[in-house]
């Protein structure tokens, strides 16, 4: 039995990590992305961690000109809230890093939170508390000066959609704007880059978002997303020709309706495909 549809039935973390993949693939040569990095023994583990080689290398993507040779990302799943503990424990997990790590200094770290929406009490607590200063270069990249570490909260819904298309799309509530472009972007493989994950996320979180889409915009087809997701049987794959003559854009809706369906309903690819498959039977 699938489960309920929730923000947290939704594996956002995995999405996070090849959205900031996909925001950096111009860089991917000289970027090291690890994926839930184990401190200790004990289970402390940093969401993201990016490494950047050669160190001397210039990155201009707008949210990582501050980038060092080590860079630690913390994702809060849109709903979760960015506390001033959690700004703490990411700082102790930097100190963390730095003592375990071979040949890491600490003023070769930065520290990037990405939230939903703005973390005002974390704010509030860093300019009058710590006495740092917040100032916002680019819509929703808010840079934190005064620490001996450069940090910077990303406020994901204020992102840029033509910037930052990939991690502005880590949200429920999608614009229309954006998630057309997700729609296409997603369908593209040349890139090398897995979108998997992603997509599964987004599609999971904005199934209605994306249906209207598909609805208002004839030239942009899910077909490839789906593919490229292993959501389309077959019989699906089969039907296509068919489809075109009698009726493409109400058949294509019709299986679109049942696919995100099921995805918002908490259903996997190859359960997905079985029932997909199970119509021809």
């Amino acid at each position: 039995m699938a489960n309920e549809h929730s923000s947290g039935n939704i594996r956002w973390h995995p999405a996070f990590f090849e959205a900031i993949q996909l925001e950096l693939a111009a860089y991917r040569n000289v970027l090291e992305f690890i994926y839930d990095y184990q401190l200790t023994t004990d289970p402390l583990r940093i969401d993201t961690l990016i490494i950047k080689k050669p160190k001397q290398v210039k990155i201009e993507k707008n949210f990582a000109q501050i980038f060092r040779g080590n860079n630690i990302c913390e994702f809060k799943s849109p709903g979760d809230y960015l506390a001033v503990k959690d700004f703490y424990k990411v700082m102790a997990y930097a100190c963390q890093y730095v003592a375990d790590g071979e040949g890491v200094d600490i003023d070769d770290i930065t520290l990037t939170f990405v939230v939903t929406k703005y973390p005002r009490e974390l704010i509030k607590h860093l300019k009058e508390v710590c006495g740092y200063s917040v100032d916002e270069p680019w819509p929703g990249i808010h840079r934190v000066s005064g620490d001996f570490i450069p940090i910077q909260i990303l406020e994901s819904k204020k992102l840029s959609e033509s910037d930052n298309m990939w991690l502005k799309g880590l949200n429920t509530g999608l614009e229309i704007s954006n998630a057309r472009l997700i729609f296409k972007e997603g369908a593209q493989k040349e890139d090398g880059l897995s979108k998997r994950a992603y997509l599964y996320a987004v599609l999971q979180a904005n199934p209605l978002v994306f249906e209207e889409v598909y609805k208002m915009d004839s030239t942009v087809t899910l077909d490839d997303v789906l593919m490229n997701l292993g959501l389309v049987s077959k019989w699906e794959e089969e039907g296509r020709e068919k489809g075109r003559e009698e009726g493409r854009m109400e058949g294509r809706v019709e299986t679109l309706h049942e696919v995100l369906e099921l995805l918002k309903q908490g259903y996997q690819a190859e359960q997905i495909e079985a029932k997909l498959s199970a119509k021809t039977e």
